[in-house]
């Protein structure tokens, strides 16, 4: 049954939170630190603890910075237009004497990191989606934004931690139904800003994420936080019955009058039908530039990285150019890997999704004996409650070779051995 990763975020979410949260679920600790610290990053050490937080123990991830690189956030009265001193907390907003790091810089370093190639397009995808909310902020193009926030060491560990104990949990969805923000101002490089801050109206307003007031004065939701949602969600609505296999609190740094943690669930959906009932993407995006030789290369990638079918329909383009449409299935869990892929490897800058829901059959993986030797064969049943079984092609392909006969002589061979596994 499909398992799926819930992001409670009545409170708000930060990069930091989540990875916390995550690593409290029980997500792989070690990846993560052999990804952090494989990082072409100096300045900083990763300390995971655990802490209080409304009289619940939840697990705090805090990126250690020492003095040349620490974004010294500010109190309670800073942050909100006062002239309080600044302290150590939440790193929400960078101060000016930040290296400023643009996009290309922050996928490089991204790209240079021990992580898994389905984390590293998590993270990618994460800034992407923050280069373009930015970018739109301050009237410029999303590579030539330079990161405040995000672009400081630790919102770049917050990052790729999170998406690579995401990777880590092996899920096949991620469900947010809501962000919860709060309201008033608060203080950034630029000046004094509203909550939600511009960054994350205009990240949920691209994504289709719902915002959830919450009447406390502060920001709850930060643009890495939104971002890390926007790009791990595939859907926003419990299903029907579920059951619950763990669950996980990430550590918040500030107070603003209400539990500051984030809550994550790991649950097991158990509304599937009697045939299977399932839900499945479908990604497409036209292309009239791309070379054949990566079309096939990016197919490739496509299959290893999870995808359920990925193909290419010849297609007739405007002015008569002639062109390709990349079309991809995958389940909820790939969406956003498969999504990196297709961006890293075509020459596409926009895909088509949709969400649409199939009927499956049952189906078990079987072993049938021919004479050439056992095959390995599919076999789902019916409605009617009657057996079909196919053989697989790369195993009857080997058992050819291992043997010296046509293909099409083991084929049938295989054919008839299923005909009767399934009677």
């Amino acid at each position: 049954m499909p398992r799926h990763l819930v992001l409670d975020c009545a409170f708000g979410i930060a990069g930091d939170m989540l990875a916390g949260a995550l690593l409290d679920l029980g997500a792989d600790e070690g990846a993560v630190r052999r990804a952090v610290e494989g990082l072409p990053l100096d300045g900083f050490g990763l300390r995971v603890s655990r802490v209080e937080r409304s009289g619940l123990s939840a697990c705090d991830f805090d990126v250690a910075l020492d003095e040349a690189h620490d974004g010294h956030d500010h109190d309670m009265a800073y942050l909100h237009g006062g002239e309080g001193e600044a302290h150590g907390g939440h790193r929400a907003h960078a101060h000016a004497g930040h290296t400023h790091r643009t996009l290309p810089d922050v996928l490089g370093i991204i790209a240079a990191s021990d992580a898994s190639d389905a984390a590293k397009a998590l993270a990618a995808r994460t800034f992407r989606i923050l280069a373009e909310a930015e970018g739109k902020a301050h009237g410029m193009a999303p590579d030539e934004v330079g990161f405040h926030e995000v672009g400081a060491v630790d919102s770049i560990v917050d990052i790729l931690a999170a998406s690579v104990a995401i990777d880590s949990l092996g899920v096949d969805g991620v469900i947010c139904e809501s962000l919860a923000d709060g309201h008033g101002t608060v203080r950034c490089q630029h000046g004094i800003i509203p909550v939600p801050v511009p960054a994350v109206v205009n990240i949920v307003a691209a994504e289709g994420l719902v915002l959830r007031h919450v009447d406390v004065e502060g920001e709850l939701t930060t643009p890495t936080g939104a971002a890390l949602v926007a790009a791990a969600r595939t859907g926003d609505a419990l299903p029907a019955s579920y059951r619950v296999l763990g669950s996980g609190l990430g550590a918040g740094k500030r107070s603003y009058g209400c539990p500051s943690y984030l809550r994550v669930l790991l649950i097991e959906d158990t509304s599937g039908d009697a045939c299977g009932g399932d839900a499945a993407w479908r990604l497409e995006t036209d292309l009239d530039d791309c070379a054949g030789e990566a079309l096939g290369h990016a197919l490739d990638r496509l299959m290893a990285a999870g995808a359920r079918e990925a193909h290419c329909v010849p297609l007739q383009m405007k002015k008569g150019r002639p062109g390709w449409q990349l079309q991809v299935i995958c389940d909820e869990g790939h969406r956003a890997t498969l999504e990196g892929i297709i961006f890293e490897d075509t020459t596409t800058i926009g895909i088509r999704r949709e969400r649409f829901d199939r009927t499956v059959l049952p189906r078990e993986e079987v072993a049938v004996e021919t004479e050439f030797g056992t095959v390995a064969a599919k076999r789902v049943t019916l409605p009617s409650g009657l057996p079909r079984a196919y053989p697989e092609h790369d195993d009857v392909a080997r058992l050819a070779a291992e043997r010296g006969i046509p293909y099409q002589e083991a084929w049938q061979a295989a054919v008839a051995a299923c005909s009767h596994a399934a009677g």
